[in-house]
């Protein structure tokens, strides 16, 4: 299959990874300012993440940049690279969030999900057509429905099979994205990347300009990497924790 490459950015895909990524933020200042300060609400926003709104509200932007990575592979002219890129960085997650919290350190965040869905994507998928990411990513996706059963008979003792969704009693993480079924929403973004830029171009006809939420889709890996940090030591800096 012949490699697309983009002369440009498309303007709606950074403008939707920005939007993603200003949400996930959003997300976890509210999480911050419940768990550690004890705010009830904030904006108008309950810090209550519990909820089933806040957990639709979670899945859905989770969604949207898992899908949206999914298309962006379709573009890059090394996966590999992007593979490399995303596994530096869940790696340095992993390592600070283990000398903040042990028992709750990230062992398999949705960055660490987006390293291994590139690198099998690169691997395996890369050459197939469309509909067959398409169809193997709902296969992937159906999964998730019986992973409970599944847990509770295999009755998991180790967390070595976190990555698929298998773990023990005793798990805890701060955030934990396994493969199924977020892979599957990754190679269902695959398809559409090929689907819907069959040409690498913006389907927006008109020139929109340049605006905070492109500028943060531009930079959404580096945003991810230092928000949480950046989060907890404006709190430190304002008397809300200490460490």
């Amino acid at each position: 299959m012949e490699k697309k490459k983009p002369a440009s950015r498309i303007w709606e895909i950074d403008f939707l990874r920005g939007l993603a990524i200003v949400l996930m933020v959003g997300y976890h200042l509210l999480y911050d300012l419940g768990d550690f300060v004890g705010i009830k609400k904030f904006l108008g926003f309950s810090t209550d993440l519990s909820s089933p709104a806040w957990l639709i509200a979670q899945n859905f932007f989770a969604g949207l940049f898992v899908v949206l990575s999914g298309i962006s592979s379709t573009f890059s002219r090394n996966n590999f690279r992007r593979f490399v890129k995303f596994a530096v960085v869940a790696l340095l997650i992993t390592a600070v969030t283990y000398l903040f919290d042990p028992a709750s350190a990230i062992l398999f965040g949705i960055i660490h999900c987006l390293a291994v869905s590139v690198l099998i994507y690169a691997l395996a998928f890369q050459r197939t057509r469309p509909t067959t990411r398409a169809a193997w990513g709902a296969v992937v996706l159906s999964g998730a429905f019986f992973m409970p059963a599944l847990r509770k008979l295999l009755a998991v003792k180790t967390n070595w099979l976190i990555p698929f969704g298998l773990f023990s009693p005793s798990f805890a993480s701060l955030d934990y994205f396994p493969l199924i079924p977020w892979f599957g929403i990754f190679l269902i973004g695959t398809a559409l990347g090929e689907w819907i830029y069959a040409q690498p171009k913006s389907l927006l006809h008109r020139r929109f300009p340049d605006n905070p939420i492109n500028w943060c889709g531009r930079h959404s890996l580096l945003i991810y990497l230092i928000h949480q940090p950046l989060i907890l030591a404006i709190l430190y800096l304002l008397g809300y924790i200490s460490f």
